[in-house]
């Protein structure tokens, strides 16, 4: 698994490539812990390039959400393969994480930052 980092606003994207794993929560968990703590809670994962995702990946991803919700965010999901699709469907995390296709609605589903 690979990971690329970028930023759009204030929402980082967070590109996918290969089979995320057991090792690649825990690449995933070392991403965004930091990002968090940083206050960079508006997260999507692209996934175009993932095929699949393990039992545990799929834990550290509810994590990272809950994680990034609690503080003001959320972590989305773009461009999920029909395979993951079906495991996020089976588990109904389909409606707990934001799934899109789109990387304009993804970026404009979080709510705008209000800063005073």
């Amino acid at each position: 698994m690979t990971i690329h980092e970028r930023c759009v606003g204030d929402v980082t994207i967070v590109d996918v490539s290969g089979r995320i794993t057991e090792d690649g929560a825990e690449t995933l968990r070392a991403l965004v812990q930091p990002l968090v703590r940083q206050g960079r809670v508006k997260i999507v994962f692209d996934l175009h390039d993932a095929p699949s995702i393990d039992t545990t990946a799929l834990g550290e991803i509810v994590r990272a959400h809950a994680n990034a919700a609690r503080e003001g965010g959320g972590l989305k999901l773009l461009h999920v393969t029909p395979k993951v699709h079906t495991l996020l469907s089976i588990t109904r995390l389909d409606s707990v994480l934001g799934l899109f296709d789109d990387e304009a609605e993804a970026l404009s589903s979080f709510a705008p930052t209000c800063e005073h």
